[in-house]
């Protein structure tokens, strides 16, 4: 005959077995989070950056590649991905230039899906 003891071994571990996988998702969801939240803060970054050298230098070629640079190491940014308007300050004096920059941010597990579209924007006024 079991024990009192091997009972309420058997429960906890059936307990253990039923919470586990939600603690496992609670875990997994929140670096997933993280990660979306400092790749969200390296593309701001590198949108006001590219703004802020096109305010000064109107080049849009140079704010692309200043937003590219700005990135982290763990985003990877193309020329496609970074838009600029308007194309020329001088021909806009006291516009606001917007740096768009369009990501995609393939994810750890895939358990949210495979990939979260991001969006970051900078702005500046033409000029500095």
């Amino acid at each position: 005959m079991a024990s009192h003891r091997d009972r309420d071994r058997g429960a906890a571990a059936v307990e253990f077995a039923l919470v586990l996988p939600v603690l496992l998702l609670l875990v997994i969801g929140m670096l997933e989070f993280s990660r979306a939240y400092n790749v969200q803060i390296s593309l701001t970054n590198a949108a006001r950056e590219g703004a802020r050298v096109m305010a000064i230098h109107d080049d849009p070629t140079v704010a692309q590649n200043a937003a590219i640079s700005a990135a982290s190491p763990s985003v990877t940014l193309t020329a496609g991905q970074v838009s600029v308007t308007p194309s020329s300050c001088s021909a806009n004096p006291g516009a606001t230039v917007n740096v768009t920059i369009t990501y995609s941010l393939s994810l750890m597990t895939g358990l949210f899906g495979a990939s979260i579209p991001m969006t970051a924007v900078g702005a500046m006024t033409c000029g500095g």
